[in-house]
């Protein structure tokens, strides 16, 4: 009989699989220094790459002028962990932590999405690779002294810009419309700066904002960012004091946080007087922002306050329910005559996106006028009852709350400056520092937070009782509402929501929800 014997294939002789390795690298402004800091590094990461027998390039992913603060915005970043996730890298270079992520919460989330995907990463300047850790705690300090080291250059590159604004050396990288930056200097684009000059006469010709902006768009005359035209857009145009020849700086500013927000006198604004080429005359420029004012105060808007506050009493108080929006006044024609509809501001432009039906001024008024009666009639059944609820809820206990936080917070102070003292008496190791340190700046975070949270339920529920205190007073007099009144509505009404065309909810300032059915 013949003898058959299965020859196993050897293993050892197949060839090893490579590993695919990529690397990433950043710089944070698009100066020339610091382009040619990124050319190099992406030289030195494809030759190191190739270089190694066992690895496969795989790709190098950069980013460019961007901070490292906020990841969302890294476009190289996001593509290189799209690319992980499609399962085309094993192994990622870095240079250093502060390279790949300054903000704690994103280098730890990344980490561990790349590690969930068996992806680890090596950080050359730390001599750190997150497949071989045991904890997570060294790249938490790392990542946090990362973030300290962005904070501080954040503070560095501010003052900078402010001794800028200061001498007047400030150089505007994306100048407004009619004007282009050409080598550090503001120069006038002549076709848009006729349209800057058409828009201001306009304006003082008496035309609105909305009018406009309609015009220039029928014209086909696209803006700065090759857009459409609208009202605010005309508006904010107008009010750019660039068009005179000044500039005034620090308009917005970034918080601690790296958010940025209007400038409403929390930091210094500086204005240089001729900085470049006017478009506008100074007297031109005054004479048609006080006509936009006089135009908002005769509609009753007001700058930086709610839109139509002080025209009609439902003006921005009317939700819809389906899709959010404010609802927007409308005048309806008729054979016998006008009559007054609030609509749902999307359903107006796109009767697809929303399908919520018109409600009518007097509907909502009489619906008023029925929840208000009933509650001067049930106010001892409801209000009372309510009111009652809210005050037993004892503010002792939380004041009692909020002190044992606080004595917490001031045994979290003294433990880091002790820290701090055995640190600068080189009793401990920087690596322990580091770890304690970082122990108790998380938990006074969590401190701090505690304590907003506890101050912010008393101020809730006593804002809640005072206003409730006022509608029980009024309702208290056992006067019946006849017709409706504005500022009853405005005292006590926060929010009207609509459900349908038939049925409301009242949002009273008080925290009560009470629901209308309304009747034409």
């Amino acid at each position: 009989m013949k003898r058959i014997t299965k020859l196993h294939e050897n293993t050892e002789l197949e060839q090893k699989k490579k590993l695919r390795v990529a690397a990433y690298c950043r710089v944070s402004t698009a100066k020339n220094e610091q382009l040619e800091s990124l050319d190099a590094q992406k030289e030195h990461y494809e030759s190191y790459i190739k270089g190694n027998p066992e690895w496969e390039f795989a790709g190098l992913y950069y980013d460019a002028g961007i901070s490292g603060t906020k990841k969302e915005k890294r476009e190289g970043l996001l593509s290189m962990i799209t690319e992980c996730e499609h399962g085309k890298i094993d192994f990622i270079i870095i240079k250093s932590i502060s390279r790949f992520a300054r903000n704690v919460t994103d280098c730890l989330e990344l980490v561990r999405k790349l590690l969930g995907l068996g992806i680890s990463i090596y950080f050359e300047k730390e001599n750190l690779d997150t497949g071989s850790m045991e904890s997570e705690l060294m790249l938490s300090i790392l990542g946090s002294l990362a973030e300290n080291e962005s904070i501080s250059i954040s503070e560095n590159e501010k003052w900078s810009i402010r001794k800028r604004f200061q001498n007047g050396t400030y150089v505007i990288s994306y100048p407004p419309y009619g004007y282009k930056n050409v080598e550090g200097e503001m120069v006038i684009v002549p076709e848009q700066a006729e349209i800057i000059k058409e828009i201001f006469a306009e304006v003082l010709a008496g035309k609105g904002t909305y009018t406009i902006a309609a015009a220039l768009n029928k014209r086909g005359i696209p803006t700065k960012k090759g857009g459409r035209w609208h009202g605010e857009t005309v508006c904010r145009l107008v009010g750019n004091e660039k068009y005179t020849g000044d500039a005034l700086f620090q308009k917005t500013y970034t918080d601690s946080s790296f958010n940025r927000h209007t400038n409403y006198g929390e930091q210094d604004m500086y204005l240089v007087k001729g900085h470049h080429q006017a478009i506008i005359s100074h007297e031109d420029f005054e004479k048609a922002n006080a006509a936009l004012a006089q135009r908002g105060k005769e509609k009753g808007i007001e700058k930086q306050s709610t839109k139509y506050q002080n025209r009609y009493a439902f003006s921005g108080t009317i939700k819809c329910t389906e899709c959010g929006s404010s609802f927007k006044r409308r005048i309806r024609y008729q054979t016998k005559g006008t009559y007054v509809v609030w609509c749902c501001s999307k359903h107006i432009k796109n009767i697809g996106e929303c399908s919520m039906e018109y409600i009518t001024d007097d509907a909502v008024k009489k619906a008023f006028v029925t929840m208000m009666n009933k509650l001067v009639f049930g106010h001892q059944m409801v209000l009372k009852p309510l009111l009652k609820s809210l005050q037993s809820m004892n503010d002792n206990d939380k004041f009692s709350e909020i002190q044992e936080v606080e004595s917490r917070i001031e045994k979290n102070i003294e433990q880091r400056q002790v820290l701090t003292s055995l640190m600068a008496s080189k009793y401990l190791e920087p690596v322990l520092f580091n770890k304690e340190n970082n122990r108790l700046t998380t938990e006074m975070e969590l401190l701090r937070k505690e304590k907003e949270t506890l101050i912010h339920s008393i101020g809730g529920d006593r804002t809640k009782a005072e206003e409730l205190q006022k509608l029980i007073k009024f309702t208290a007099k056992g006067e019946i509402l006849k017709q409706f009144d504005d500022d009853v509505f405005l005292a006590y009404v926060e929010k009207i929501k609509v459900i349908s065309s038939k049925v409301i909810i009242f949002q009273l300032k008080c925290g009560l929800q009470l629901k209308e059915r309304m009747v034409d």
